[in-house]
């Protein structure tokens, strides 16, 4: 049991964007636990706009060490270690480095999943609870409430969670606006073909092209998006499609990214960040798995369509497909999703009318 008061909490938030994303459920236990602690988030660069805002926490920092080295890593925990007394570390990532860091920052109690030899450095070690249930897998909103509830944190559900501001907003109309994107004569859809993860887990760019295309002769706005490193995908796919698609990857930072997919009617998307930013929001999606499984984050699925097929070496969780023609997502056919897509544009749009086939 940990005193409640007046506590300075920190939470070492997971590297992956989904994963951040799938933890929500364990920071708003955590914020219901310990509603008068000082919670500060910290997260690797780059997503600290995608809680900002959150009631959850109440700072947002960034590790900037990350992926520098164990010299900027000792560096900068001691930077930490002058600026801040923490009661209490969580550890939501099973890393070394995560638990290294707390220690090193004078963290007084440190709570994690034991890993072999970690659990040797914290005050509280948690049998994983993969362990516990004699599972394959945990889903990832599980493994944050798991940690909670050894803290006598009230279990609230596995809802995600996402704040969206006013500024948020503002700053998508003005990319809007500059790409002369009129919103609310058309649905939008929003496609995602990128996945940080590696190209096993991308559909076709060819597949996303023809999507795209039946998309927008159903009267749809077809919206691209993605990393700056991404954007050599969404130009393939802008450049494979006949009809007119935006294309905004590298021009929307995360908080934008929100506010996007906030508003989409469809997202189409590889197992990566955006789909859980959509599951978020309640957007209907349409995610293709190729070398990942849906078995693996099967929760908050309502308005997700899944696409995938069923072969002896998926899921191999390799970044790269081995087999010639990456079969496992490019004969996922582009048909039955349009068909898809439409139906799901149909139940938000009475208005659209469905494209002849060829």
């Amino acid at each position: 049991m940990t005193d409640k008061g007046g506590s300075e909490i920190l939470v070492r938030g997971p590297n992956w964007l989904g994963d951040l994303v799938m933890a929500t459920p364990g920071l708003r236990s955590l914020r219901a636990g310990f509603p008068e602690a000082r919670i500060t988030l910290q997260v690797r660069p780059g997503l600290e706009d995608l809680l900002r805002g959150s009631p959850y926490v109440d700072r947002i920092e960034s590790l900037d060490s990350y992926h520098q080295g164990p010299f900027a890593l000792v560096s900068e925990a001691r930077r930490w270690r002058k600026r801040h007394r923490f009661d209490l570390g969580i550890c939501l990532p099973d890393s070394f480095s995560s638990v290294i860091f707390m220690k090193l920052a004078g963290v007084r109690k440190v709570v994690g999943y034991t890993h072999p030899g970690r659990g040797l450095l914290l005050e509280e070690a948690v049998t994983p609870l993969s362990r516990q249930r004699q599972k394959k897998w945990v889903s990832r909103e599980e493994h944050a409430l798991g940690l909670m509830r050894m803290l006598d944190c009230p279990d609230l559900g596995t809802r995600l969670s996402l704040p969206v501001s006013a500024a948020e907003r503002s700053d998508l109309a003005q990319v809007l606006e500059a790409r002369e994107v009129l919103t609310g004569h058309s649905p939008l859809v929003v496609l995602a073909p990128g996945a940080s993860y590696g190209s096993s887990k991308r559909w076709p760019i060819a597949h996303f092209a023809a999507v795209g295309d039946a998309l927008a002769a159903a009267g749809a706005c077809v919206i691209l998006v993605g990393s700056s490193d991404e954007a050599e995908l969404t130009r393939a796919v802008e450049g494979g499609m006949r009809a007119a698609a935006v294309d905004l990857a590298g021009a929307l930072g995360l908080g934008a990214l929100k506010a996007l997919i906030e508003k989409t009617q469809v997202l189409i998307a590889n197992d990566a960040g955006c789909r859980h930013i959509a599951a978020a929001f309640g957007v209907p999606s349409l995610i293709f798995f190729g070398s990942t499984s849906v078995e693996k984050t099967p929760l908050n699925l309502e308005a997700v369509r899944v696409f995938e097929r069923t072969l002896e070496c998926r899921p191999c969780y390799k970044r790269k497909c081995p087999r010639p023609g990456h079969p496992c997502l490019s004969e996922i056919l582009p048909a039955p999703v349009s068909e898809a897509a439409l139906q799901a544009l149909g139940n938000a749009s009475q208005s659209l009318t469905l494209p002849e086939r060829p």
